[in-house]
């Protein structure tokens, strides 16, 4: 009976299934009442033209509320904040030297801290801090929000999401549709350029971000994917503006998933007000409102949208379908915020397969109709779109990234779905896919996946492609190159066409320009505190500037070195990627972590590093870009569409668990941080993202 017990509990799974994103109600803890009611404060009782002058660690602390002249400058403004800041930071310092207060200002300032030591006043005289009022900016939001709840609720609800979130559009944008940040977020969810496209198309035709619909559904699915990697929504919710990664750092460095802990206690570069207050800030929106009337008055919401879509069925000019449908192109505008510029500037066509939103006028068409009628629009309409010309294919890092990146399938000539890439194999080896030898499945899809185990001269035996050529086909450098799930193209024709390796190319360069855009916005933040114009406030949310110079990642891997000069060796890593980085020998890493000549890293394992030719913040800096570079180049032709739930099995591996989706597999880790991959037991639970080929 024992024995029969031991079994059992052997059998059971070693990681539980992820919990359910509903299951957990949203919390709202008494510790953090001086924080909320403080948000609270700021969204119902001072305007854009008023602002509060208040200590930034202990928000029941405010000093004074300043009232703006609306005609007042921007500059005539900031000075009236910087004198009034530097009135409070002369008066702690007095104080924080242990002086008897002087004056009743004094003694009020005093009183406020609530006889708080000398040596804690004048720790206060660098907290002091301006917020500019957004209670005329989130009234105007309740009105929007009326537009967008259905759908919002919808949208959550087919995720199992708390219907609370529903309010996050208020602290991210008000619920305007067309925000856009300096720091490169955009639209009614503001996400940043690199993770709205994990979800949604994003390009020179159309950007789902500005479409309200679309980036409903993308959010939902960001917070439901934060929460399944983090585990609770405080945290959750605080990572769709710290990243996921910034999120699982600040929990292991306090040990605790408690947001209290990590509000009061976590200190980082990173974690600034915006990112220690987004929670707050939140659940201060959530309260306002579930009660808007008794802060605000009576209030007359927006009317539910509603929304016809029509199939566009080809790639076509919009005078083209403004032609067929009979619809002027203001309407049409109006209704697809999505399309951009280029487009109705007929630089760029509307892409086949568009949801094209359309007047309830236009009930009675099908997308069966439009599909016959269009054609004849399209002859009618006789000057070509204006396209940019191709740029030649980019070399380099974009381009082996593109290369090697994991597709979905893709549709082939005459609309039929190319095969999956199948790994090749020998035929009697043990990656013998249904008797048919290594030379029919090559012919089928010219590439191998590189399973556990591999080297490069094993790969040459099986697919007859000597190791040179392999090297040079994919560009790697050397041998060591090579990572398990890795998709090796086997001849020059396979590699991606120009203009596939171009949007990645593309898709990399831009995500690098909004980075340097938010680095110099938090640059300047810095220097001279937040901004404190109307105009500027309603183009931005109410936290008013993101906290560090990296946008937020919903990547969850920690790329920092530790304090050993030990990293964690994630996907896609390998010991060539590492001497590259390092500028050292390969050997030489060898030598330091007892390897033989043939082994590999393995992912979840530590990896000793030798910082002799480059410093630690050299070789992480390089290390994120090589892991940006690969999303980059991937999400610039496959989207995100969900999650499905398995159950590993005996015999499974990484390999084989990544050939289910046809996924990277790094993305396959990232969506699973937790699980050990090297050492997969039946039983686990693993999350399989479910990929579409966008391109």
């Amino acid at each position: 009976m024992k024995r029969l017990l031991l079994t059992l509990l052997l059998c059971l799974p070693l990681i539980g299934p992820p919990a359910r994103a509903d299951a957990e109600p949203i919390p709202e803890p008494a510790e953090l009442e001086p924080d909320i009611r403080f948000w609270m404060r700021v969204y119902s009782e001072i305007s854009t033209n008023e602002g509060f002058i208040h200590d930034q660690r202990n928000l029941a602390v405010v000093y004074q509320t300043l009232h703006f002249d609306p005609a007042l400058p921007p500059r005539a403004r900031e000075q009236v904040v910087t004198s009034a800041r530097e009135h409070y930071q002369s008066i702690l310092r007095r104080l924080g030297s242990g002086v008897t207060p002087q004056d009743p200002e004094e003694q009020r300032v005093q009183d406020l801290w609530g006889g708080a030591s000398p040596e804690r006043l004048a720790q206060a005289v660098e907290d002091v801090r301006f917020q500019l009022g957004q209670a005329d900016r989130f009234r105007a939001g309740l009105v929007r929000a009326g537009a967008w709840e259905d759908h919002i609720a919808r949208a959550l609800a087919a995720q199992g999401l708390p219907r609370e979130i529903a309010v996050l559009p208020h602290v991210e944008s008000s619920f305007q549709v067309a925000a856009m940040s300096k720091a490169g977020a955009a639209g009614l969810w503001q996400f940043i350029r690199s993770t709205g496209r994990r979800f949604l198309r994003i390009d020179r035709a159309v950007d789902e971000r500005l479409d309200p619909y679309r980036s409903t559904v993308a959010a939902a699915q960001l917070l439901a994917y934060n929460y399944q990697v983090l585990g609770t929504w405080p945290l959750a919710i605080t990572a769709y503006n710290h990243g996921a990664a910034g999120m699982r750092r600040a929990r292991d460095e306090i040990g605790s998933d408690d947001i209290v802990q990590i509000v009061r206690r976590y200190h980082s570069p990173s974690f600034g007000f915006a990112s220690r207050n987004y929670y707050c800030s939140f659940l201060a929106a959530l309260r306002l409102d579930r009660d808007a009337p008794k802060y605000f008055g009576a209030l007359q919401r927006a009317a539910p949208a509603t929304a016809l879509e029509l199939t566009v069925p080809q790639t076509t000019r919009v005078d083209a379908l403004q032609r067929v449908l009979g619809v002027d192109q203001d309407t049409l505008r109006a209704l697809n915020p999505a399309l951009r510029p280029a487009v109705w500037n007929l630089q760029a066509p509307v892409p086949r397969g568009y949801y094209l939103r359309v007047p309830e006028t236009l009930r009675a068409w099908t997308n069966q109709q439009l599909a016959a009628k269009l054609p004849v629009a399209v002859a009618a309409t006789a000057a070509p779109v204006r396209v940019a010309s191709a740029a030649p294919p980019p070399r380099g890092a974009a381009a082996l990234m593109a290369a090697n990146a994991a597709p979905a399938a893709r549709a082939a000539p005459g609309g039929l779905a190319a095969p999956p890439v199948a790994a090749l194999a020998t035929p009697s080896g043990p990656h013998t896919r249904g008797g048919r030898s290594a030379a029919d499945i090559a012919a089928e899809a010219a590439a191998y996946v590189v399973h556990g185990g591999d080297t490069l001269a094993m790969i040459a035996v099986q697919t007859g492609v000597d190791p040179e050529t392999l090297m040079h086909i994919n560009g790697l450098r050397d041998s060591d190159h090579i990572y398990e799930g890795q998709r090796l193209v086997l001849a020059a024709s396979a590699q991606p066409a120009a203009a596939e390796t171009q949007l990645a190319a593309q898709a990399v360069e831009e995500e690098r320009q909004d980075a340097q855009r938010a680095a110099a916005v938090a640059i300047v933040a810095a220097h001279t505190g937040p901004v404190v114009n109307a105009a500027q406030a309603q183009a931005q949310g109410p936290t008013l500037l993101a906290d560090s110079g990296a946008p937020p990642s919903a990547d969850p891997i920690d790329y920092s070195v530790d304090s050993s000069g030990r990293v964690v060796v994630v996907a896609a890593e390998t010991i060539g990627h590492y001497a590259d980085w390092l500028g050292v020998p390969t050997e030489s890493l060898r030598v330091l972590n007892g390897m033989h000549r043939r082994s590999n890293v393995l992912m979840g394992r530590r990896f000793k590093l030798a910082f002799t030719k480059v410093t630690r913040e050299q070789f992480e800096q390089r290390r994120r870009e090589y892991h940006q570079q690969l999303e980059s180049a991937y999400f610039a032709a496959h989207r995100i569409i969900g999650s499905d739930a398995y159950v590993a099995r005996r015999g499974d591996s990484l390999w084989s668990v990544t050939r289910r989706g046809d996924l990277p597999v790094w993305l396959l880790q990232q969506y699973n941080p937790d699980v050990d991959f090297a050492e997969l037991r039946p039983g686990t639970h693993i999350v399989l993202p479910k990929v579409e080929d966008a391109s």
